[in-house]
């Protein structure tokens, strides 16, 4: 089904227009299937995606290292920290190059959790299922290509 179908608008000023429309829909609708998957867990994408960084870093980040690598850069970082924090799914540490600063890390709850989540990995691949992989390919260049710099 086409985006004009999807949200009931027969007409678009120009095909510039319809894409980003559709690029806006589409974020919405992979957000929501992908929330369904987050909450059988208890989290949001949010602190989803912090888990992940803080496991690849192998190592604690600041907060400020932490934003730099999330992909919603909107976040109030701090506070999501602070949620996982009361779940027992990170902690801070203290900062080895600054015994003033604390960093974050990622807790072996947590790294149980992300273990869970990634068994669930086909599940959310599927929801890329009508896409072949030269598909997802080409549209991953053309995604990268509308932020390249003009």
């Amino acid at each position: 089904m086409g985006i004009e179908e999807d949200i009931n608008q027969s007409k678009f000023r120009n095909e510039y227009q319809k894409a980003s429309i559709n690029l806006i829909y589409t974020f919405n609708w992979m957000s929501e299937q992908m929330k369904g998957l987050f909450e059988k867990h208890g989290l949001t994408s949010q602190q989803f995606n912090i888990l992940r960084i803080l496991r690849g870093a192998g190592q604690p980040l600041s907060t400020l290292q932490i934003r730099q690598r999330m992909l919603d850069k909107m976040s109030d970082t701090s506070r999501i920290v602070d949620r996982l924090i009361l779940k027992e799914l990170a902690k801070k540490v203290i900062c080895k190059s600054d015994k003033r600063l604390v960093d974050v890390s990622i807790t072996d709850k947590g790294k149980k959790l992300l273990a869970k989540l990634d068994e669930s990995q086909d599940e959310m691949d599927a929801v890329l299922s009508n896409l072949s992989e030269t598909d997802a390919k080409t549209l991953n260049k053309l995604l990268d290509k509308i932020r390249e710099p003009k």
